[in-house]
């Protein structure tokens, strides 16, 4: 099995590059969508405040790696991309089941990835710029920081939405082609 694992701040361009995967013909698994699922089962409102407690209280009770150890069981195609890889702790459950791993991170200023939050405007991504840092030291708090010095590659998504469709599928293309 081939897994590529993206780390990234919210707003980075993640959900982009899930996009250009899929063009490639990969079989994709957001982890944030295993947060919400939660969230949902638990009869909450998708925002950012009930999906930030779910995600906690989860690692809190089950370890900072319960979501990757979550999304092993969803990973069952050839050739994936697992988005939203939050501490290196996620990334070692990665490493330890799949050796054909490569960790991609994707980077963007914080003046940019709020622009764009504010423009997507999905239910989890704050209203403001206090709840923009709220969550980022949220992601911080949960080692998404140590997962990114764990990176193979790095993505810099500070240009056009083309530019940074045109690096990601060039790059997903130069990971797929690697010997295992």
């Amino acid at each position: 099995m081939r897994l590529i694992v993206t780390v990234g701040m919210p707003g980075s361009g993640k959900d982009e590059l899930i996009e250009v995967a899929r063009q490639l013909g990969l079989a994709t698994l957001k982890m944030g969508d295993l947060v919400r699922d939660e969230t949902r089962r638990r009869g909450l409102p998708l925002n950012n405040a009930n999906i930030g407690r779910i995600a906690n209280e989860e690692r809190d009770k089950h370890g900072a790696a319960v979501w990757a150890q979550r999304a092993i069981a969803k990973l069952t195609e050839t050739k994936m991309l697992v988005d939203g890889c939050r501490s290196d702790a996620e990334v070692t459950v990665f490493r330890h089941h799949f050796g054909d791993l490569f960790v991609l991170g994707i980077y963007s200023s914080p003046e940019t990835r709020y622009d764009r939050l504010m423009r997507r405007a999905r239910g989890d991504d704050g209203q403001n710029l206090q709840e923009f840092y709220d969550r980022d030291r949220r992601e911080l708090k949960w080692g998404i920081g140590n997962a990114f010095t764990l990176v193979d590659g790095m993505l810099l998504n500070e240009g056009s939405l083309e530019e940074f469709r045109r690096i990601a599928r060039s790059t997903l293309e130069g990971i797929l082609k690697r010997d295992g």
